[in-house]
């Protein structure tokens, strides 16, 4: 009664989706079977906060991943602030409880190597103008570290040539200067030129169509997901991934965290910090694979 009552409100008056009401239906199933097996029956009423973290740690110890136990400690929060929202219950005995943290996963990155041969391989790209801009367009993601929106609404009037600047606009419409070598400077003029060259209809942005119209977010995303094909090591091969190298090889050459965050644009030293993760665990695996003496510590073991 109690959980098809929940289903129906999740329905009509929530208009979830008949997926989600099914996963809802599955957790608080498994959660009132656990009830059961602990004391005989199932009474919402007379439901405890300690058995509510016992069945967390019962899915723990059964293998089920951190991510699915708080999906499914989810649905049993809902189902309770439900019950007490319409008088079903007085107390909800799940206010409070905290699921077990989700692990950050690493973001993937390009070595320089790697990147090199994507970027001078001598078959990546076509020889028209539409090769040249997605070779430069990659190199200057990965030289910037730029979010691909940043990169497709970078305009000619953001380059200072004279010196070495890109103004790049952010989230929330911050600004921040990107400095950039004189050789990257010299692949910009380059690019322009084949660009005037070549597309008709003139556009203020930087990267451009064949017919002068600015690039969107999908086509970028296919441009160098293709292009990161050739790396079979990458789980992921997104544009996102190339901020992840520019971060992670500053960091590697010694970079003062500060320094990157101000050239990423985060808001937060927090946001920056996962990039010392990455290259900690580079430096663990660099250290395992050529110091002697870890050689050593793993044949005594």
């Amino acid at each position: 009664m109690w959980k098809e009552k929940f289903i129906d409100y999740l329905r009509y008056e929530k208009n979830y989706s008949s997926q989600t009401e099914i996963s809802y239906y599955r957790d608080i199933s498994q959660f009132e079977t656990f009830i059961i097996a602990q004391s005989g029956s199932f009474d919402p009423a007379a439901v405890e906060s300690d058995q509510i973290r016992d069945w967390l740690i019962h899915l723990m110890d059964e293998g089920v991943k951190a991510r699915s136990v708080n999906r499914k400690l989810s649905a049993v929060k809902s189902f309770f602030r439900y019950l007490k929202r319409k008088g079903f219950i007085s107390i909800n005995p799940a206010t409070g409880i905290n699921g077990p943290r989700t692990p950050k996963k690493l973001p993937g990155f390009v070595k320089d190597r790697e990147m090199s041969q994507v970027i001078d391989g001598p078959e990546e790209f076509s020889d028209d103008f539409t090769g040249h801009r997605d070779r430069f367009l990659m190199e200057l993601l990965y030289l910037t570290g730029m979010r691909r929106a940043e990169l497709i609404a970078l305009r000619d009037s953001d380059i200072d040539f004279e010196n070495c600047t890109l103004r790049v606009t952010g989230k929330r419409n911050k600004q921040r200067i990107i400095p950039f070598s004189p050789d990257t400077g010299k692949k910009i003029k380059d690019y322009i030129g084949k660009r005037e060259a070549e597309v008709e209809n003139k556009s203020p942005f930087l990267f451009v169509k064949k017919d002068g119209t600015p690039l969107y977010p999908k086509l970028v995303y296919n441009i160098i997901h293709s292009h990161l094909n050739s790396i079979p090591t990458l789980s992921r091969r997104s544009p996102h991934v190339l901020r992840h190298s520019f971060a992670t090889e500053m960091l590697n050459n010694g970079a003062d965290i500060n320094a990157v965050k101000e050239l990423l644009g985060h808001s937060s030293l927090a946001s920056t910090q996962i990039y010392t993760h990455v290259t900690l665990e580079e430096m663990k695996k660099t250290y395992d694979l050529a110091h002697p003496r870890a050689h050593n510590k793993m044949k005594e073991e």
